[in-house]
């Protein structure tokens, strides 16, 4: 086994035993690099990571490669989810030098962690004009023998570039127009026929769905409203959706969210969650109702650790196969449901005996069946002179069977680190849920969750970690850590109003202040002022398939502002937006979730303070309707008239 053995991470964990004499990142790999003069190869990629896992069998498992990567370079190894830091910075210096990026990330750099090339997965041999490892470490080691020159020149070049991407300058304040800008740029994407947002492969986008939502709360925008009720339906509704174990799979890999690919991530569920929480609440559509539902019972089952951590994902590959856990051929079903009851499941969820998908090299259909749906249920029931609620429980049974027997099968690797956040979005999403449909248990498996992150992964000075595993809390907090965590901690409270989780979110917002704002330009860095600076502190903005944390922070600066009366965070929130207003007014659709916190900077705001009794009926039925309206940018306070008020007051001074 390799260095690798002594790691936490499930990801490094999985390279423990590969002949390549993988070192995870630390000074001692860099210190072997510069006294044996030999480049790094840094490999990043995830445990659940279906190209990762593809690379690994193909090239890190083969004696000949490793020999030759033994050789040439000290091999660097890194869990992109669990140093989120490592992976931006040489993910921007991917995108720079080849136009794209993705997983598995190749990085080939000097032994002070210059990068001079760049790449993602590698086949083992040249193939279709792509080039293989093989030929690509006999190509590094003629340019690191024999141009060295060229290789400085190409460093000086990349960090120089890093530079000027990183830095940023206070800009004007934004206002209404940079909102219709994104809404049209939405709009011209948006799929007509399917839903989401371009052609395939189609990502669920769920910040950037609720910014529509938000848009026609605002504006009464019906375009923006129906956007989104197709795109929830038709996700809901599509094989992304997992029918039979609930959760939603990473992203679909067609345009009409038929075929996905089948890992799924904690962060898409607790996203998910809220777009639909807030479509339910807009619409009073009850299959949105339904998805929250269902997902909050698949993380609670499936990602939940016994102390009340949230799991990190699950993979796409169980033996080998991405997807089969997930699959089903009408043989398998015919053995697990009674006869007569075949052509409804079949009718419901589009079954074939000879698959319903197609393979994507040959177009011949697999044999293999997604679920997914094509027509409501409503719609079914009518056509079959059932009533709804009856065909729907027959349904729910049947596929309860199919669960059970699917329960039999080899399960997909569980990446079980908890990451402090993504719980912080998990336990916002769940205090939202609670909230919202009045729902105990949702705010119970946020509490115990948040408990969790705030009792086992702070250090002796109340610093965040980033990453739990296997009974030990590591690596530094970084500035998503706090952000999110922030959010979870006010969706608590609200949720709850237990001062408690308030008088927390105060604390770590600022710490995060204290650590990661930029006195000079504003913003947040992604790293801590006193901790180990990589080629570049960067700065991120950008909404992906995680807002980033600069977009949460604002939204909490205000809400806190509007909680505390602090004015000093509303004037960091007005520096903050400040600081990104030039590339958000570039590309708003890409900012989604910071153009959700500039919309509650520019609309008109409601603070509620209630005081009363908790046990009084008035109280209860006061609170019940501040939880069931839809206003996003609604914060509330609940003073108990029976207890100390000393806490409050002293969080909240103007409620004194």
């Amino acid at each position: 086994m390799n260095n690798l053995r002594f790691e936490k991470s499930p990801y490094l964990l999985q390279h423990a035993e590969n002949p390549v004499n993988w070192h995870a990142w630390n000074d001692e790999a860099f210190d072997v690099a510069a006294k044996e003069d030999k480049p790094i190869f840094l490999s990043i990629g995830y445990s659940t990571c279906h190209w990762c896992h593809v690379m690994a069998h193909e090239s890190f498992e083969d004696d000949q490669v490793a020999a030759l990567m033994n050789k040439t370079f000290i091999n660097i190894k890194v869990d992109r989810e669990e140093r989120p830091d490592i992976d931006s910075l040489y993910m921007t210096v991917c995108t720079m030098m080849t136009g794209s990026g993705g997983w598995p990330l190749t990085i080939i750099m000097t032994p002070d962690k210059k990068p001079f090339y760049a790449g993602t997965y590698f086949p083992k041999e040249t193939i279709h004009g792509r080039m293989g490892l093989i030929d690509l470490v006999h190509a590094i080691h003629e340019i690191w023998t024999n141009k060295r020159g060229e290789i400085d020149r190409s460093t000086k070049s990349i960090i120089e570039n890093l530079h000027l991407q990183n830095r940023t300058k206070p800009g004007k304040d934004l206002d209404q127009n940079v909102l219709t800008k994104a809404y049209q740029e939405l709009a011209e994407r948006f799929d007509q026929n399917h839903g989401g947002f371009g052609d395939a492969p189609k990502f669920p986008s769920p910040h950037s769905l609720v910014f529509l939502l938000r848009n026609f709360g605002n504006s009464g925008n019906q375009q923006s409203l129906q956007m989104v009720e197709k795109t929830l339906t038709a996700m809901r509704m599509g094989g992304i959706y997992d029918h039979i174990g609930f959760g939603f799979h990473r992203y679909s890999t067609d345009a009409n969210w038929l075929l996905p690919h089948f890992e799924k991530m904690l962060y898409d569920q607790a996203l998910l969650a809220l777009a639909y929480l807030e479509g339910y609440q807009i619409t009073g559509n009850p299959l949105f109702k339904q998805t929250v539902e269902e997902i909050f019972t698949y993380v609670l089952r499936d990602m939940t650790d016994s102390k009340g951590g949230f799991y990190s994902a699950e993979d796409a590959d169980s033996e080998g196969e991405e997807g089969k856990f997930y699959v089903w051929n009408i043989e398998e079903i015919h053995h697990i449901i009674p006869s007569e009851e075949l052509p409804h499941l079949t009718q419901v969820y589009d079954l074939q005996e000879g698959g319903n998908f197609h393979d994507e090299a040959t177009g011949r259909k697999t044999g293999a069946n997604i679920f997914h749906q094509t027509q409501s249920f409503d719609d079914l029931a009518a056509q079959m002179d059932i009533p709804t609620q009856e065909f729907k429980e027959k349904i729910e049974k049947l596929i309860k069977q199919l669960f059970d027997e699917r329960c039999k099968r080899v399960p997909p690797h569980k990446d079980d680190k908890i990451l402090a956040d993504w719980n912080g979005m998990m336990i916002a999403a769940l205090a939202a849920g609670s909230r919202i449909l009045n729902r105990p248990d949702f705010l119970a498996g946020a509490e115990q969750a948040a408990a969790f992150i705030l009792d086992t992964m702070r250090d002796e000075t109340g610093r965040l970690m980033h990453r739990h595993r296997d009974g030990e809390s590591s690596v530094d907090g970084l500035l998503d850590d706090y952000a999110y965590m922030v959010w979870g901690l006010i969706e608590l409270y609200q949720a709850s109003f237990d001062t408690g989780y308030l008088k927390e979110a105060v604390t770590l917002n600022s710490l995060m202040l204290e650590l990661f704002w930029d006195d000079d330009t504003g913003g947040f860095f992604l790293t801590a002022v006193d901790r180990d600076a990589l080629l570049v502190r960067q700065k991120d903005i950008y909404d992906g398939a995680v807002p980033s944390g600069n977009s949460i922070a604002l939204c909490n600066l205000l809400r806190l502002g509007r909680l505390t009366g602090n004015t000093d965070l509303d004037t960091k929130a007005k520096e903050l937006v400040q600081a990104f207003s030039d590339p958000v007014m570039e590309l708003p659709s890409g900012y989604t979730q910071f153009l959700n916190g500039v919309d509650y900077a520019l609309g008109t705001s409601r603070e509620v303070v209630i005081v009363g009794d908790p046990a009084s009926d008035t109280t209860q039925t006061m609170l019940d309707m501040l939880r069931s309206e839809y206003n996003p940018y609604m914060v509330s306070l609940f003073k108990d008239s029976t207890a100390p008020a000393d806490e409050m007051n002293a969080l909240a001074p103007f409620t004194a």
